[in-house]
Formats: structure tokens, sequence, C-alpha cells
């Protein structure tokens, strides 16, 4: 054992490693960088990239869709992807359970990705990861979404055009869940060990699943199959749908997704063990009936020696929730809720501000959930305090701008300009999802009049608990603040957890309207 691989054999990490929302992760290892992708749903920029050297420590170190192009409505849009490398290329597979089966390639992941390709077109085909064999030929395994092609639990694989353009041959069904008492299979990763096909593949359903590996001596299959990690004992319920990699002494290990509701699906990291007979086992197996449990604690990884932070200090901690906007472009660790409008902010890195001016709502619009122009981060466990400040220059009545945890319910504390001036209110939502309406508390004034020119500057924190309690606060010098209305109850979005961000909106369009500068 290297003197590198015995000091990370006495350095102990602890699960999850990623305790806030990437979820359906893929792995990949090159030159000694682990890179990971995740779903990133109907959020831009899509695709965050992130980077690490020993697959603990994590940074966001670019998005492969800066601008998909299209909006999609919540929970839409980019679905568990893959990433693969392959002769000097970087390749993201997803499935957009709408439209089909995408791909985008670089040759810098840190970089510009080309403009996405529909390499299949189709309702429901989701989960694809490619797979280059030994003769050159490409293979292409996917699952399938019940709320678009009517039926799921199926895994089928295909044959693509050496330049990844289209699927020259049929689907062919490798691995019926239904008829081997593994519903809801999907998210499948395909790997080649030796002779040996595999596909390694969660069952069972988010919040209660296992994880399923298969094998073949043919790309077609037919396939066994054996369970290899389930909850067993534990408390990390349904470990799900991930990525097998090594590390630099050529350890395997597995990273997997935990649902912690509002917290979203968190990463855990796996230690995993080949066997002789040629199947794995992930996690430990205290009972050594062949099924895995995950671990809380475990030996760290053998790290790569490769330096991975960038000395521009543009990349950033996958786990910040840190504003940032000192630079001409937002820090990745924020995503807007749809492509963005030109119209909707600025950077303003003199001030180390962002401004978001007051974008009128649409007609029908009802409450947040209809709102694009939302500006948001995932929040991060296990408990975690966002502290920031609002600069409102005068505009209109009926101009709002606010900190907001946004789910299906939400709550915010916000800056509102009625015609006596503008106070600083609570809001809650329960049941945005459906259209529910807003109920408002706490009024405070913040001026007592409105002067033509004026601005008003506040600071607001919310502090969200282990439980996910939201308790917001405000202040008018950062330092002493003021407890506003009750605590609130986060809860997950479409397919992600809660988030922590802002918003500026308007009830009308005029000419020189307000706007704000968060910092």
């Amino acid at each position: 054992m290297s003197l590198l691989a015995l000091f990370a054999a006495l350095v102990a990490y602890t699960n999850p490693i990623l305790w806030s929302d990437y979820s359906d992760p893929d792995v990949i290892e090159v030159d000694g960088t682990y890179w990971m992708t995740s779903s990133s749903f109907n959020c831009v920029p899509g695709l965050q990239i992130l980077k690490s050297n020993n697959l603990i420590d994590w940074e966001i170190a670019g998005a492969a869709l800066r601008s998909p192009g299209l909006s999609y409505g919540h929970g839409n849009g980019v679905w568990a992807p893959s990433i693969r490398y392959h002769d000097g290329l970087f390749h993201i597979f997803w499935g957009d359970p709408d439209r089909g089966i995408f791909e985008v390639h670089s040759e810098d992941p840190t970089g510009e990705w080309s403009e996405p390709h529909l390499v299949i077109e189709g309702k429901g085909l989701i989960d694809p990861c490619p797979l280059w064999d030994d003769d050159g030929r490409v293979w292409l395994v996917h699952g399938w979404a019940g709320s678009r092609a009517g039926f799921k639990s199926v895994l089928s694989v295909c044959e693509l055009a050496p330049d990844l353009s289209r699927a020259i041959s049929s689907q062919v069904m490798v691995f019926d869940g239904k008829a081997t008492d593994n519903e809801t299979v999907e998210g499948p990763k395909f790997y080649k060990k030796g002779s040996w096909y595999y596909i390694f593949a969660p069952a069972g359903g988010v919040r209660t699943g296992w994880q399923l590996v298969l094998r073949s001596k043919s790309v077609l299959g037919p396939y066994e199959w054996r369970k290899v990690l389930h909850q067993g004992t534990t408390s990390i319920h349904g470990p799900h749908q991930g990525a097998w990699v090594e590390d630099a002494a050529g350890a395997s290990w597995f990273l997997h997704f935990e649902d912690r509701g509002a917290f979203g699906r968190v990463v855990h990291l796996q230690p995993m063990k080949w066997l002789s007979d040629g199947w794995c086992v992930i996690g430990s197996d205290p009972d050594g009936d062949g099924i895995g449990e995950p671990v809380k604690k475990a030996s760290s990884p053998t790290p790569f020696l490769v330096k991975t932070s960038d000395p521009s200090g543009h990349h950033i901690s996958a786990l910040s929730t840190e504003t940032g906007f000192s630079y001409t472009e937002i820090p990745l660790n924020w995503q807007w809720h749809a492509v963005p409008d030109l119209s909707w902010y600025m950077t303003v890195p003199s001030l180390n501000s962002l401004r978001l001016n007051c974008i009128r709502s649409e007609e029908g619009w009802r409450n947040l959930w209809d709102t694009p122009n939302l500006l948001l981060e995932k929040i991060v466990g296990p408990s975690m305090e966002f502290t920031t400040s609002f600069d409102y220059r005068e505009g209109y009545e009926g101009e709002r701008v606010g900190l907001v945890v946004m789910g299906r319910d939400y709550s915010s504390i916000e800056l509102v300009r009625t015609s006596d001036g503008v106070s600083i209110r609570r809001v809650l939502c329960q049941g945005a999802s459906k259209g529910a309406e807003e109920i408002f508390s706490g009024a405070i004034p913040a001026v007592k009049e409105w002067t033509a020119g004026g601005s008003v500057k506040v600071y607001f924190r919310v502090q969200i608990s282990k439980e996910a309690l939201c308790s917001f606060s405000y202040s008018y010098d950062g330092k002493s603040f003021k407890a506003l209305g009750e605590p609130f109850q986060a809860v997950p979005g479409e397919w992600i957890g809660a988030k922590i961000g802002y918003y500026a909106i308007s009830s009308i369009k005029k000419n020189d309207g307000g706007y704000v500068l968060v910092s």
C-alpha cells in the first residue's frame, strides 16, 4: 500500500458527502480528475459540472447547458444524465421525457459545450447511458417513463451510429422489472469489465428502492441480475441510482442518492467490492447475504494528485450558498427556473451586487410557482443560515422584491411597494403548485413616506433547521435581526428539493420601473 493510500485509509469521511440536491448523479474519472453531473430539470444553467480529485470534496466547475433554448415546466426538461469520455471528448446524454434523448459534447468540461442534439425522438425515453465497445460499435441503454410512454419498469438497448447522430437498430428489451419483482427499474448505467457487460440500475422507487446489477456476455443479453445494495438495517432509505468509479489505488466506489425531502436528493459514497465470481457488493454486508447496506462512515478513497481548484476563483464549492456577485457572470451555484431574458438582470461587479429588475407577471399569474424569473440555489444540510442585503430603488405601486424558500409550498420575506410607501411583510403559499393564493402577514413599514428617487436598504435572513423549518428575520444594519412571522416548513419542489433565492416582480408594467440590488 502506498503512503497516500495508507493516509487515506486512516482518514474517515461521513455520508452524505454532498448534503444537497444533486439528483441522479453520474461520475467518471479522466486523467486523475472526477467529473460529475446530475439532473437539472427546468433549471438554467442546466447540467452543472462538478469536479473533484478525491470523491468527497466537490466544486462546481461549469455547466453543459448555459442556455438550452427552451423553457420547461417544473420538473420537466433534463432527466437523469450520464457523462462519459471517449476519444478526446466528454459526452453527456440525458432524457427529456416529452421529446427524446439528447447529447452534448466538449473537449473541456469546464468550457463551452456543443448545442444539444436530439439522438432519438420520442416520448417517455429517459435515463440514457452509452457504451463504446471494443470493436468501435456504440450502444445505448435507457429506461421508460410510464407517465409518457404508458409503460415503465423496462430497460432497452439499441445501437447508435458511430457519430452518435441517430439510432441504427430497433429497441431491444434487455430487462423486464415487473417480471422479476423489480418494479420501477430505471436509471441504468452501462459498463464493460473484462468480457462481461454490466448494467447498474435502481428499482423499487426513490424512497423505498434498491440497487441492481445486471450482467451478460452479450451486449443484448440475456442478462442475469442480482440485488447488490438495499437499506437493510440502516436509516439510509432507498439507496438509489448512481455511478461506479475507481480511486487512485484502483479501489471501487459507488455514488448514489438518497431522498431527504426538502433537502433534495443528497449524494452518498459507498465502498464497493468485486467478488471472485464476477459480481459485486456495495457498502457493507453485515449479515453475509451478498446484498450490501449503506455505510455512514468509511475510510476515504485514495485521492489523485491532481490540483482541481480554479486559480481564478470562478469555481465554487458544490455546497456553497454564498451570493458571490463580484464577477461579470452569476456564480454557477445559482440557477434560473426558466431560460433567462436579458431584461431580468444585470451583474454589477463594481458593487459586488446583482441587479434584478421588477418584471411584470404574466396574465393569469397565481403565485410564485408561475414566475419564471426566480433566481434560486440549492439549500444545504444538515442545517443552514443565509443572509443577504436588499437595496430596493424607487419604482411603482405593486412591485415586490423578496427572499423565498421555494417548493410546492413556499414562504418569503419581502419588500412591497404600496400607495403608502414600502413595507416589509411575510408571504405564505401552501399548495402553490396547485394554484393556491398567497397569504400575507406581519407588515412592517420600512419607511414612513415614499420619496421620489429614494431607496430602501434592508437585510433579510433565513435560518433552516435540520427538520427544514425556516425562520425569517430582517435588519436595517445587518447586525441586529428581528424575527418576522411563524416558522415555515419547507417542502420539495417538482422532483427537486426546496431552493432558496430571489424574486423581483410587479403587477404592472411602466417605463422606468423599480429594481433591487442584492448582495
